[in-house]
């Protein structure tokens, strides 16, 4: 299928072809002509899958339809007449700053030549700004929950014409807490309406607000749920907590890495893990909610371009990075919640590009290994890297609560009973470093299933 099949008009295929695409991914073909049947849509879809054009191309082909009928759709060359009403028709509602930014370019590149105007409302910027762009008026507001909330307390943004709802990673605004936001936004906006819901999971409560919100949808799936981007090789390095600094750095150097996306579990730890790279001669740069939106544009243009080798993120602050062909993402920390890890690795892999996933797993995150791959239903392939072999047998003790002067009998250097161990005749990253293979957590619960120089044909994101 190309995308001339899709009934478009022809300013938005001029634009797709300035973009160098021709041919719609899985999940745009599938629903593009829902959304210009203005269906409501329940999608689920890993990012990197292109579903940002899935729903900003149909969106502005309603819109620009609406805006100027009288326009002659033979000849791309008509402009399109200026919008007269400053409220918004189409509201896109995203879990982050980035994903806001991201969302906002697509409509700006792929309705360059329609006059469709759109505005990005999210924290950590001046407010000022977005109020007077709101009074001059936009046909699409993709907003972050608690900004818009924000305008909508001073009464500088109008929803009464919204004529669309999208809920972009509807997953992810669960897991920050934005529930109550929605919900909130939603009672302000018309109720004939038609709703878009996209996620990469369906968990239960996005199950439930889908029922509440969506009338007879359509229902898109273009991947398996909660699976990986199909493309991406995912491997595990055995490695006590101490070394893992080593070992990456070791891993940067002994391979050239460049463009690396790091996700660590806290802010702090991304700073620290950030500074000793670039201690190091890696160059580098943190991104977490603490950064201002000036520090982390700013980072992720330099990460982008090459000027930085590596990319310390948190789960939340990488939301919305969207870099073509991204050729690696390490897990410095496993993540707590096993979907997270769907969603980091989902960075790479994308749109038709292979990528890697590695993570570096103490004994302390055994638990949160299983857990990653009874909800991949396999097993990944483990190895040690020579040099650095793990001297942690047992998990760390918790922390104490008993006084200061007592001082329990540490079990870290016991000698522990290993469990057999298994073996692979892949190294970690793909046989990068040649390591031998095994793994020593003990005991394994039964599971029900087994066990991003040419390049790849470009498709919208």
């Amino acid at each position: 299928m190309q995308f001339t099949e899709l009934g478009l008009s022809p300013e938005l295929l001029r634009a797709i072809g300035e973009q160098g695409y021709t041919t719609p991914t899985p999940i745009q073909a599938q629903a593009i002509p829902h959304v210009l049947a203005g269906r409501d849509l329940e999608a689920l879809a890993q990012t990197g899958t292109g579903k940002t054009a899935a729903f900003v191309l149909p969106l502005l082909q309603r819109l620009t339809h609406s805006t100027n009928p009288a326009a002659n759709p033979a000849d791309p060359s008509t402009p399109l007449q200026r919008v007269t009403h400053t409220a918004p028709r189409v509201l896109v509602l995203v879990p982050t700053r980035e994903l806001a930014a991201q969302v906002q370019e697509s409509v700006r590149v792929y309705g360059k030549h329609t006059g469709i105007r759109s505005l990005a409302v999210y924290g950590g910027v001046g407010v000022n700004p977005q109020i007077q762009t709101l009074r001059r008026g936009v046909d699409i507001l993709v907003a972050t929950p608690g900004r818009l909330l924000d305008h909508l307390s001073q009464r500088t943004v109008d929803l009464s014409k919204v004529q669309t709802l999208v809920l972009d990673e509807a997953d992810r605004m669960f897991d920050m807490g934005f529930i109550n936001d929605i919900r909130k936004i939603i009672q302000r906006l018309p109720k004939q309406r038609q709703n878009l819901l996209f996620s990469a999971t369906f968990a239960p409560e996005v199950r439930e607000l889908a029922h509440a919100i969506l009338n007879n949808p359509a229902l898109v799936e273009v991947a398996r749920r909660n699976a990986p981007a199909e493309l991406v090789a995912q491997s595990v390095i055995r490695v006590d907590q101490a070394q893992k600094k080593d070992v990456l750095l070791h891993l940067f150097q002994a391979h050239g890495w460049h463009q690396v996306l790091v996700f660590c579990r806290t802010k702090h730890g991304a700073d620290a893990l950030s500074k000793k790279l670039d201690q190091s001669g890696i160059r580098s740069a943190a991104l977490h909610g603490n950064k201002s939106q000036n520090a982390r544009t700013r980072a992720l243009a330099d990460f982008k371009s090459g000027k930085i080798a590596a990319l310390v993120a948190t789960d939340i602050a990488a939301r919305g990075i969207d870099i073509d062909s991204l050729p690696r993402v390490v897990n410095f920390e496993l993540p707590h919640v096993p979907e997270d890890y769907i969603h980091r690795i989902g960075r790479t892999g994308r749109a038709g590009s292979s990528g890697e996933a590695l993570s570096l797993v103490s004994i302390d995150e055994r638990i949160q290994l299983r857990d990653i791959e009874r909800l991949l239903k396999r097993e990944l392939d483990t190895s040690i890297l020579p040099g650095f072999e793990p001297q942690q047998t047992r998990p760390s003790p918790a922390p104490s609560t008993r006084s200061p002067g007592h001082k329990p009998a540490s079990s870290n250097n016991r000698p522990g009973r290993s469990a057999t161990n298994r073996s692979s005749n892949r190294g970690a990253g793909g046989g990068a470093n040649g390591g031998a293979s095994e793994r020593n957590y003990g005991p394994r619960t039964p599971r029900s299933g087994g066990g991003r120089d040419a390049k790849p044909a470009q498709r919208p994101r």
